[in-house]
């Protein structure tokens, strides 16, 4: 039986896009605002160009020379910053919401997400959702090495929570990397597939695969009930 439901955030409980666009967009009027750069909407064009077109390792580098801005890394890292420290226009889907609401009063809810630690606070913070968290573990604050598939934040949870792998469901995304640790640990796994995910990518190493996969998150609640 099942007792205690970790959540992963992007591409979760929320599309991941939509933060991209809401960051790409701070960054525009940001680089607009500078001496002789276009406007932010053409701006805006360019990364979002760059992104969608599969480039997301380089997005400002290459949407600054299409532009015909020279990318030096002071001009990169300000980018960064504004990107990863702006307020997210976001908003936790109505369904994610429902989900959240119905299963609190059965399980106990946690959540861990990766990234750096400014920018999902202010996710976190922006969708509104720490009041059904009984604990929320930013793999950042634990240290460099304990981003996911690390096994640590896991760990911590069930600590925190005097939680046991057998009763905890971790409910992610992103094959190749939340699902090794929770699958090692004896955790029930079950990875949540969005229309819009960012992460499309499927894993050949070993234990990398959730043991259930579902297409909305309204099938969750039936889904732990039969766990």
């Amino acid at each position: 039986m099942i007792t205690t439901v970790i959540f992963d955030l992007d591409d979760t409980l929320y599309d991941e896009l939509d933060y991209c666009k809401s960051g790409f967009g701070a960054v525009s009027l940001f680089l607009a605002s500078l001496p002789d750069k276009p406007s932010a909407e053409r701006i805006f064009d360019a990364l979002w160009e760059q992104f969608s077109g599969g480039n997301r390792t380089r997005t400002f580098n290459l949407a600054l020379a299409e532009l015909g801005t020279a990318d030096d890394d002071k001009l990169i890292a300000e980018l960064l910053k504004v990107y990863r420290s702006h307020t997210p226009q976001i908003t936790l889907p109505q369904d994610s919401a429902d989900v959240l609401e119905q299963i609190g009063s059965r399980y106990t809810l946690a959540l861990l997400t990766d990234g750096f630690l400014p920018a999902q606070q202010l996710k976190v913070q922006a969708l509104g959702i720490e009041k059904y968290f009984k604990s929320i573990v930013y793999t950042e604050q634990l240290g460099p090495d304990c981003w996911k598939p690390s096994p640590e934040g896991f760990e911590k949870i069930m600590r925190d929570l005097n939680a046991k792998p057998k009763t905890t469901a971790c409910v992610a995304d992103n094959e190749k990397k939340d699902f090794l640790a929770p699958n090692k640990l004896g955790c029930t796994t079950v990875q949540l597939i969005r229309p819009a995910r960012i992460h499309t990518e499927s894993s050949q190493q070993q234990d990398t695969a959730a043991q259930y996969v579902i297409h909305k998150i309204t099938r969750l609640p039936p889904l732990l009930e039969k766990l």
